[in-house]
């Protein structure tokens, strides 16, 4: 693959590798963005507070055209995103330009040198904090081999370049580069050098993966995969094990790497007294807050206020979190939880899993939203399914990381775990959220190895082992059906899910084995047979 480099030497002025106070001093002079009361840089975005996944598109040439999953990628040919990148020089021309040279991984034999170029100097802040800062000695022969342009004011030509907006996020993951115009949300930026990642690691043999991870006293690391609502920061920021990263990772020969060097939180309704961490990182010196509203002529941050958004955000470098890893390294996992949160009650709080399960629900990504919580959403909960939990950004097919995974989990001999955060007793609006207590002393208990010891019952709705008991949890939640009131009711409510399971994994039962075909719900088939 051959790098295509940004001339950023055609721009007006070129601002490189400026340090996090210099950066703010510009961006508050720009007019970019206001100081809170805790010093932290206070930006907002505007329209767009969130990715803008229907203006993303992957450039389909020869070599992409095999590699990538069309079915969860739009199309841009080669014409069109030349004509767009003329565009963009042509319109930097005129700019002050931001340059971070970056790297994205923290293990050493597969990290990439990242180059990425900015119209705002928050968006050059925020990145430095994201990504991994290289030694002042190793920038004089920094090499970039990827790079991200974001000019936010840019607005494409529709008609001119055959796109649908004048928003685009255009990845040519042959020449290497992405180009972002028209948005100014930041997490674009720190997506598109994960989805490069996702496309560039499996051919090195290595899994990228969007979770978070945590190494114990031991030297045991933990992978938490879940989406968005399912508890993923919330259970992996765990004070008595070390914080290896919250969002993206990567797992090679010699084990499990942060990609990140910092963390970018949500922080509607951050409470100090539930996550003491993100709450303290969120008001230092430095930290960008998005979307963040400033409460009074003292401007203090107001986390409950979600006027600006509801996806409001906290980037901070990951040495504001005081148990944070130094190396963001560790060995190999011994445990790998899957984190659900299903609101109709049927799942246990805690399963353990084969790899052949493991497989068959990484692929699934299953959670469930609740009423009310998103614009459109009836009465009901609705079932989310987001492949390896995290399709947006995964430019293979599925199978490619699915395989990927089983493969080590085997090698490496690695507990899986499937976590129920969701509800008990009955589905959202009849029974309750699962006990926080609970669910820690499962995890607990999952992590130390005891759990794997302990005596278990195969469920008989998805076919997974599931502990019998465990000192200090009550057992009924153990068994789902036992917690409903009306158990004709539970029945029904198992078998509708089973079917969106079932139904959702159709489209993958072509490209996997038979084992884990048959790794998915046992309803059904007991019935049949």
């Amino acid at each position: 693959m051959k790098h295509l480099m940004f001339p950023i030497e055609t721009a007006r002025d070129v601002h490189s590798n400026l340090r996090e106070a210099d950066l703010v001093e510009l961006a508050i002079h720009r007019n970019e963005g206001r100081l809170a009361s805790t010093g932290a840089l206070v930006v907002e975005t505007g329209q767009h507070t969130g990715r803008s996944a229907q203006d993303k598109y992957v450039v389909r040439d020869a070599e992409s055209d095999s590699q990538i999953w069309w079915d969860n990628s739009k199309a841009m040919t080669e014409e069109q995103f030349d004509r767009l990148y003329a565009d963009f020089v042509s319109f930097a021309k005129h700019k002050d330009l931001f340059v971070q040279d970056l790297y994205a991984g923290a293990d050493l034999g597969h990290r990439l040198p990242c180059r990425i170029v900015t119209e705002y100097a928050w968006h050059a802040l925020f990145i430095r904090h994201l990504l991994r800062r290289p030694e002042p000695a190793e920038l004089a022969g920094f090499a970039p081999e990827f790079t991200v342009v974001n000019l936010p004011s840019f607005r494409a030509a529709p008609e001119h370049i055959g796109v649908r907006s004048e928003t685009v996020i255009a990845c040519n993951f042959t020449k290497r580069i992405v180009l972002i115009g028209g948005t100014s949300y930041a997490g674009e930026t720190k997506k598109s050098v994960f989805s490069f990642l996702n496309y560039l690691l499996p051919l090195k043999g290595v899994m990228p993966m969007h979770c978070s991870a945590n190494v114990g006293p031991e030297g045991d690391s933990a992978v938490f995969f879940g989406l968005s609502g399912t508890g993923k920061t919330t259970l992996s920021a765990d004070p008595s094990r070390t914080l290896l990263g919250d969002d993206e990772h990567g797992w090679s020969e010699d084990g499990v790497f942060n990609f990140e060097g910092g963390c970018y939180a949500k922080t509607i309704r951050l409470s100090r007294v539930a996550e003491p961490e993100i709450w303290d990182a969120s008001n230092r010196f430095g930290t960008v807050l998005e979307n963040v509203v400033l409460k009074g002529p003292e401007r203090v941050p107001d986390f409950d206020d979600n006027k600006l958004a509801e996806n409001a955000r906290s980037a901070y470098p990951l040495h504001y979190i005081a148990n944070a890893s130094s190396t963001g390294r560790a060995g190999h996992p011994n445990n790998i939880v899957m984190l659900t949160a299903d609101a109709f009650g049927i799942m246990p709080p805690i399963a353990k899993l084969t790899p052949s399960q493991a497989m068959y629900h990484f692929l699934s990504g299953y959670t469930a939203k609740v009423a009310g919580t998103e614009k459109g959403m009836g009465n009901e909960p609705s079932a989310t399914f987001s492949t390896c939990f995290g399709a947006p950004f995964m430019p293979r097919h599925p199978t490619v990381y699915g395989n990927l995974l089983r493969a080590l989990i085997a090698e490496h001999k690695v507990d899986c775990w499937l976590v129920n955060t969701g509800w008990t007793g009955g589905k959202f609006g009849t029974g309750a959220r699962m006990p926080i207590k609970a669910t820690r002393a499962l995890l607990n208990a999952a992590l130390s190895g005891n759990l794997a010891t302990q005596p278990m019952r195969t469920d008989p709705v998805f076919g997974f082992q599931v502990p019998l008991s465990l000192a200090g949890v009550d057992a009924k939640i153990l068994t789902p059906r036992d917690t409903w009131a009306d158990p004709a009711a539970y029945d029904k409510q198992a078998q509708a899910l089973v079917d969106m399971f079932t139904k959702n994994f159709a489209k993958f039962e072509a490209h996997v084995d038979a084992d884990v075909r048959a790794a998915g719900p046992l309803v059904g088939k007991l019935a049949a047979e």
